[in-house]
C-alpha cells in the first residue's frame, strides 16, 4: 500500500485487481496496488466518467443512510459489498443521528476485513465480516449479525454498486429478495449499479473488468434491468435514477455530466 500500515493478508494476490481496492483508488484513498491503479487508468481511458461516477456514488451513499437515519428512524444498517474504509462510512453518517445506530459491513476481500476491524476496534455497534454477499443464510446467522441487528425492527440493507458484481447466474435480484424476505416490515433496501444504454460500453466494460479481476465480476445491465431488483417494493420518491440526481442536497450539488455509463438506483420499502 502507499500510505497504509496494515499488513497484506497471506492469501492475497495484489497483482489481480480488486473491485474495492479500485473503487478507493477513484475515490482518492491509499489502500490500493500499482495493479489496482493500471486498472483504473486503463478503464479511464474507454469511460472517462469512471471517477467521477464513483465520487457521486459515495455522495449517494451517504445521502441515503442520512435519509433513512433522519426521516424513517432506521438504527440497523446492513451493507452487502462494503468495500475498503473512507471517509463517511456508513456508521460514521448513522451514528451522527443516534450514536445508538448499529451497521454491520460485508465483503469477502481480506483486506477490507483488515482494515475494518482496526477501524472498527472501539466501536462495539459495528462490525466487518468476510462474507460473500450472495451468501444470506450465512450472513444472517454470522455472530455478529445476531448480536448486533434484531430482525424484528427495520433494516436497511444496502446494496451500493455491488450488484454488477453478480454475474446473471446468481441472480442478483433473487438475492435482494432473499434479504428483503428476512427483514422486519419497514425495512429498506437500497440498490444501485452501472448501467449503460450502450451496448458497446456495458460489453465492454463488462469483458475488461471480468479479465482485469479474475472474473469476480457480473455484468454492466441496462437500466430496465435494475428496476426487477426493487420488484413489490415501495420505491421512495423520485424512483429509480441516476444517483446524483437521488435527493441532492441542493441544486447546486455535482451531477453526473457524461452518461457513457451511470450508477442508477433508487430505494424501496418493504410492506
Amino acid at each position: 500500500m502507499r500510505n497504509g500500515d496494515t499488513s497484506i493478508p497471506k492469501n492475497i494476490d495484489v497483482n489481480v485487481p480488486s473491485v474495492a481496492r479500485m473503487y478507493d483508488y477513484y475515490l482518492g484513498g491509499k489502500d490500493n496496488y500499482p495493479a489496482d491503479r493500471v486498472a483504473c487508468e486503463q478503464l479511464l481511458e474507454r469511460v472517462p466518467s469512471t471517477k467521477v461516477l464513483a465520487v457521486n456514488n459515495r455522495r449517494f451513499l451517504r445521502r441515503v443512510v442520512r435519509h433513512l437515519a433522519s426521516e424513517h428512524g432506521i438504527r440497523q444498517f446492513i451493507d452487502h459489498g462494503s468495500g475498503l474504509p473512507t471517509q463517511d462510512n456508513v456508521h460514521q453518517v448513522a451514528q451522527l443521528v443516534d450514536p445508538g445506530a448499529r451497521v454491520i459491513y460485508i465483503d469477502n476481500d481480506p483486506i477490507v476485513l483488515a482494515h475494518g476491524k482496526a477501524i472498527l476496534e472501539e466501536n462495539d455497534r459495528t462490525a466487518v465480516i468476510q462474507a460473500d454477499m450472495r451468501d444470506t443464510e450465512g450472513i444472517f446467522g454470522h455472530p455478529e449479525v445476531t448480536r448486533l441487528i434484531d430482525l424484528g425492527e427495520p433494516v436497511a440493507a444496502l446494496f451500493v454498486s455491488v450488484l454488477h458484481c453478480i454475474p446473471d447466474e446468481d441472480d442478483p435480484a433473487g438475492l435482494v429478495r432473499r434479504v428483503a424476505a428476512k427483514l422486519a416490515p419497514g425495512s429498506f433496501l437500497v440498490v444501485c449499479q452501472l448501467v449503460s444504454e450502450d451496448a458497446a460500453t456495458r460489453d465492454f466494460v463488462t469483458d475488461f473488468m471480468a479479465k482485469s479481476t479474475g472474473n469476480q465480476w457480473g455484468r454492466v445491465r441496462r437500466p430496465a434491468e435494475v428496476h426487477g431488483f426493487l420488484e413489490d417494493l415501495d420505491v421512495l420518491e423520485p424512483g429509480l435514477v441516476e444517483v446524483s440526481t437521488w435527493r441532492p442536497d441542493s441544486d447546486l450539488a455535482p451531477k453526473q455530466e457524461t452518461h457513457e455509463w451511470i450508477e442508477y438506483g433508487g430505494v424501496g420499502r418493504t410492506s
